[in-house]
């Protein structure tokens, strides 16, 4: 977002109101486990996120990330700095026994297994949209739609609508085209590439962008 704002201001109307996984996360925490399942406080709950990015302590940070006073997330740790704590307390994870996954919310659904995943949120939101449209799920040869998911720099996909709900008719053989960039670099490459286009009245061909 803090890239956008910065370089590409002229795109800020296009962006998703969706909050990051990291923050999305937090705010259920705070807000559906803590009072609905552990019934305690949100402001007794402390809201670690581990992750590998150094950009989600300034993500976290940022003022409209917060309910009434109460922060989505509290603290933020890069994996490295997890990996410093390990070592410095001695905690050798080969060592330790396997345990099962908390799960305090119920089994998540295979969308949102891979939400957090490179690629992940536009998947999840390309199987729900040709659910909520066709009313079936994607067709299983679809189910991983790989030319999205990865870690190459910039990827494409497409997927066609057919024999949509009535309420949807007008969906009807329409192609969902979708890319996935990774890393600055190529972010910024491809913004260059779609601001050239808006210059030139070109249209836009992605109906949804993830970074």
């Amino acid at each position: 977002i803090k890239f956008i704002e910065t370089n590409y201001p002229e795109f800020l109307d296009h962006l998703s109101s969706a909050k990051s996984p990291q923050q999305m996360l937090g705010s259920v925490i705070k807000g559906v486990w803590a009072t609905k399942i552990a019934k305690v406080d949100p402001k007794d709950v402390v809201c670690v996120a581990i992750m590998p990015c150094s950009a989600k302590k300034f993500e976290r940070a940022r003022e409209e990330m917060e309910v009434d006073g109460i922060r989505d997330v509290d603290l933020v740790l890069t994996t490295r700095e997890l990996g410093k704590l390990f070592k410095q307390n001695n905690i050798d994870l080969t060592k330790l026994p396997p345990s099962d996954f908390d799960q305090p919310l119920g089994v998540s659904s295979g969308a949102g297994v891979i939400f957090g995943a490179t690629g992940g949120v536009m998947e999840a939101a390309l199987r729900t949209a040709y659910e909520v449209v066709t009313g079936r799920e994607v067709p299983f040869e679809h189910l991983n739609i790989a030319p999205v998911r990865g870690m190459e720099g910039i990827t494409e996909a497409a997927i066609r609508i057919q024999s949509p709900l009535p309420a949807y008719s007008w969906l009807e053989n329409v192609e969902l085209k979708v890319a996935v960039v990774h890393t600055i670099s190529n972010i910024r490459t491809f913004m260059d590439n779609m601001r050239e286009m808006k210059a030139k009245n070109q249209p836009i061909p992605w109906h949804f962008v993830e970074f």
